[in-house]
């Protein structure tokens, strides 16, 4: 969850550059901030020969958001890190925010995970001496690393504390006297950005894009020593040497600017017709590789969180209509109770935008002690479960920067169309499906009807509860907008299958209630449109998403048919929605409270 940036190499505004990394990390969510950076003085001797220097580490660190903040108060210096904070062992303060430094301000630790025997190591080293400023778990690693560094190499006082914590962790530690980084992870993300004598750390890849596209992305247990003239890699548990992996990012730059749209989320809204229209014509043939892989299995498994999570549920039902194939979507945190079903010749289909959400890695590691075959469907080239699994597909949607997932919900449900299609053994059709798609999308973002969105969210921003119903994959589309409108308008909304409404669920409809009517054109619409009658029928407000308007709807939104997949469309209209509610209502899309982009801890 928390966002990590380090700068090694010449130039000498190594704090600036950090915070410029820590603000394209913004989108990770985080309550605080710090940078730390070294500070070279010298002595005023009028003695050349005798001239000293001492070296310390300068820390600013603030509780709320970066915003404006600068750091031109901050010493010149050729290394710096910094870190924005998501709390988890002590409460929102300045001092509980990273770097933490240890008792002699020599060195400076910032951290992402959960140190999991912290109270254990903090009494050890309360009883050796070392005094304790802040409530974290991430001071105790500091000041163990202090401890055995007494005695050894810092690199190896690093890795040694290291093997002593337990649990899922990302360190990067900096000491005042040595000109580099040691870094080090289990669990959590961390890459290496080679430059030109110069070097970079980063939680996310997409926050090196504006000074490398070569990465190394560092796998569990591997401990990386960061300085200006190079890196090396070691195994942090044998300490034997690993020849780093180079992979090169081809994302674009202007992929993590907003450029002309005022934020991330509506530049990533309007992208969704460009990149649906790139896995139309480029990604068949992976699909019919997947489907190959999953014909064969004994049973399917869809597993993800959050909004992936509803897309699993969607292509279950895709697959069921298109393929006649049966696939069970399970959200991953609940997936333990599926393991003792594996064999071997299970197949488990993860979806991730990060690749790093921590409950879907755990279901996956739990899969493959089985001996599971591991697919994923992920958008992070080198994430964590781009790795783990033994098949993979790449979403393709780019970086996505806002908080709440859009174009990465849409870009999985294009490749599950084509791999439905796949199954059935009908790859061409699948392609002309979603080549109706994107032209459906098309015409939803036009100013027509985006303004009629815009309206209907005038309308409704001062409403306390919002309803969605849907039938077939309609009933995921109802949660996935139920979802979107909650994340970041903070109004309450609630996603039903149509046919649940008379088992309690009407109860909450009252005159002027509103509800989203999800009828596509498909074996739902009827039944959809009857629950939708009985939603008006006891005073609620009708908004049908429809490829035709009925006298039912108190406000029309047309969706163009484009089969099983009008479900994109669908899901995009909840996207326009949710924006425009959340700027009615004065907040921030981008950055929702107490939310997250990759939630990396359990």
């Amino acid at each position: 969850m928390c966002g990590i940036f380090g700068y090694v190499g010449t130039k000498k505004n190594a704090p600036k550059i950090v915070l410029a990394g820590l603000k394209q990390l913004e989108y990770r969510g985080y309550d605080s901030w710090g940078v730390a950076a070294v500070e070279t003085l010298k002595s005023n001797s009028k003695d050349q020969k005798s001239k000293t220097s001492k070296n310390t580490i300068v820390v600013k660190k603030k509780i709320g958001k970066i915003g404006s903040a600068d750091v031109s108060d901050m010493p010149e210096s050729d290394i710096a890190f910094g870190h924005t904070r998501w709390a988890t062992h002590g409460g929102v303060t300045d001092v509980n925010a990273h770097p933490h430094l240890d008792c002699s301000g020599k060195i400076a630790i910032i951290h992402n995970g959960i140190v999991e025997n912290y109270e254990e190591l903090r009494k050890n080293l309360l009883k050796k001496g070392h005094k304790f400023l802040s409530e974290t778990d991430t001071e105790v690693a500091v000041h163990l690393i202090e401890e055995y560094a007494k005695h050894t190499l810092f690199s190896k006082a690093v890795q040694k504390a290291f093997n002593e914590m337990e649990g899922l962790n990302a360190f990067i530690v900096l000491h005042a006297d040595e000109h580099k980084f040691v870094a080090v992870r289990n669990g959590s993300p961390l890459v290496v950005g080679f430059g030109d004598g110069e070097n970079f750390l980063a939680s996310d890849a997409s926050a090196l894009l504006p000074h490398t596209r070569q990465v190394h992305f560092l796998e569990d247990d591997q401990m990386a020593i960061v300085s200006e003239k190079g890196v090396l890699i070691f195994n942090a548990k044998n300490g034997d040497h690993i020849n780093p992996i180079k992979q090169h990012l081809d994302w674009s730059e202007s992929a993590v600017v907003k450029g002309k749209f005022p934020y991330f989320m509506l530049k990533e809204i309007y992208e969704q017709p460009g990149m649906l229209a790139d896995i139309t014509v480029e990604s068949r043939s992976a699909a019919e590789k997947l489907a190959e892989t999953i014909k064969k299995a004994d049973k399917t498994y869809i597993v993800a969180c959050g909004s992936a999570g509803y897309v699993g549920i969607a292509a279950s039902y895709m697959m069921s209509i298109v393929a006649k194939y049966q696939a069970i979507p399970v959200v991953a945190s609940e997936f333990a109770y599926h393991v003792p079903f594996l064999t071997s010749k299970s197949v488990v289909l993860a979806l991730s935008q990060s690749g790093e959400t921590m409950d879907t890695l755990d279901a996956v590691k739990k899969a493959r002690k089985k001996g599971a075959i591991i697919t994923a469907l992920v958008n992070s080239l080198g994430s964590t479960l781009y790795r783990e699994a033994h098949q993979k597909i790449l979403v393709g949607a780019g970086p996505e920067k806002a908080v709440c997932s859009t174009k990465a919900v849409t870009g999985k449900l294009a490749h599950l169309v084509l791999l439905s299609y796949a199954l059935a053994g009908k790859g061409r059709e699948g392609e002309e499906v979603l080549k109706k798609t994107v032209r459906a999308v098309k015409l939803l973002l036009t100013p027509k009807n985006t303004k009629r969105i815009l309206s209907l969210a005038k309308m409704l921003s001062k409403k306390e509860h919002i309803y969605m119903i849907g039938r077939g994959i309609s009933y995921a589309t109802a949660l996935e907008a139920a979802l979107k409108v909650k994340e970041i308008s903070y109004m309450h909304g609630e996603g039903f299958a149509a046919g649940e409404l008379k088992h309690g669920v009407i109860a909450l409809i009252e005159k002027g209630t509103p509800c989203v009517a999800f009828l596509p054109n498909d074996e739902t619409y009827n039944d959809n449109l009857a629950g939708a009658m009985e939603i008006k029928a006891r005073g609620g407000y009708i908004i049908g998403v429809s490829h035709k308007p009925n006298d039912v709807f108190d406000f029309y939104i047309p969706v163009s048919d484009a089969g099983v997949a009008t479900v994109i469309p669908n899901i995009i209209v909840s996207q326009l929605l949710a924006y425009y509610l959340a700027i009615e209502r004065g907040y921030d899309p981008d950055m929702p409270r107490n939310l997250a982009k990759s939630v990396t801890v359990k």
